[in-house]
């Protein structure tokens, strides 16, 4: 069963970047610690460049290019390392801030520009990444994971599915739905809560009065709590949570601990309802730094590494710029398109209306030419 320690997160990295010897967990690390750093150095990067990709879809949204935009500033090491802890068999549903999984799960840089952008509702097709489009709905996705998961079990395979949600989302009907059935049928998931303190502008200490991963256990589902600014300790727990859904011993539930610096979404203003101390103090966790002190002490990263990983930030932010600047605008006809998997008569009914709505202001211009109408045929 897992548990946590002690009601305390899981840390395998303290604050200044030590790494803390764990009996329970550093085995799932065995890898990590016996390569040539090069596992470590890919964490590294994978962090320094989603904070990049997240800067430059904060600036292109106030530059009017993206419609909206998720920030997901200072939860790097929630999304990266629990992120890499995933088998590419295993399926992904995720919600709309988990870019930065998205991204290591290798989803092509345009596509995760696409829904922001408001050129498609979904950016990619989720059966050749194994991820499902990241879903908008609070709370919706754990749904879809413990059906599909169920499908898994059904199926035999020897594969898991792991969902994420923030703290938010945990008071939502559906995510507490889904944990009685993964329960009741001891489907292979595993439910990834983000605990970044804020639902929008309401402090998570208001809607839930003890630490959100003890809710678990409640439903039958063994939980741990993690922190979540601490990236080998969500590798290792992420593995353990995935290898225990494999090994068919039913749905686990992870807390990780961490905090949004930004927004909760650019259409937001954290400033009126947060305390500026509060960030400064969570400044000070910052999950890359802690791990960038954790390299550099190890003599993994240098000077010469940081300068290389940063070039490649800077690429694939120009990369993701020059892909969403010059992104196609889909036909209006391609709104009807992808809804249902076949036909459907009262679809098929709506584009018939809205061809024909099309249609009329064509006729109308033909009939009455924008210059008659400006020289006084009105």
């Amino acid at each position: 069963m897992l548990t946590g320690d002690d009601g305390a997160p899981v840390q395998l990295l303290s604050p200044d970047g030590q790494r803390r010897p764990h009996e329970r967990y550093d085995r799932l690390l065995a890898d990590l610690d016996s390569d040539d750093s090069n596992a470590l150095l890919a964490l590294y990067e994978d962090m320094i460049v989603t904070r990049r990709i997240d800067a430059e879809g904060t600036a292109l949204q106030r530059q009017g290019q993206l419609a909206l935009w998720p920030p997901f500033l200072g939860q790097e090491a929630a999304q990266v390392g629990s992120a890499h802890a995933i088998n590419r068999d295993d399926f992904i549903f995720a919600s709309y801030r988990e870019i930065a999984v998205a991204y290591v799960r290798g989803i092509a840089l345009p596509d995760l520009m696409k829904q922001w952008r408001g050129t498609q509702n979904a950016g990619w097709n989720p059966f050749e990444s194994n991820m499902a489009p990241t879903q908008v709905v609070i709370g919706a996705q754990p749904l879809h994971a413990v059906g599909y998961a169920m499908g898994v079990q059904f199926d035999g395979a020897e594969s898991a599915v792991i969902t994420y949600f923030g703290d938010g989302a945990t008071s939502q009907g559906d995510v507490n739905e889904s944990m009685v059935f993964a329960a009741s049928f001891q489907a292979p998931v595993v439910f990834f809560c983000q605990n970044n303190h804020w639902a929008i502008s309401e402090p998570v200490g208001i809607q839930a009065h003890v630490p959100i991963g003890l809710r678990a256990p409640g439903f039958g589902i063994p939980s741990v709590r993690v922190d979540g600014n601490d990236i080998l300790a969500c590798l290792a727990v992420t593995r353990e949570a995935l290898e225990h859904a494999r090994a068919g011993h039913g749905p686990s539930y992870i807390e990780a601990v961490t905090y949004r610096m930004g927004a909760h979404t650019t259409a937001d203003d954290p400033t009126r309802y947060r305390d500026a101390n509060e960030l400064e103090d969570w400044k000070g966790r910052d999950p890359i730094a802690r791990f960038e002190a954790y390299l550099t002490g190890s003599g993994i990263l240098d000077d010469a590494g940081r300068s290389q990983v940063a070039e490649k930030a800077d690429a694939v932010a120009a990369a993701i710029r020059e892909a969403t600047i010059h992104m196609p605008d889909p036909e209006p006809e391609e709104l009807f398109e992808h809804v249902y998997a076949g036909p459907h008569a009262v679809l098929e009914r709506q584009r018939d209306h809205f061809e024909r709505y099309r249609a009329g202001f064509a006729e109308h211009s033909n009939h009455a030419p924008h210059a008659a109408l400006t020289e006084g045929g009105h």
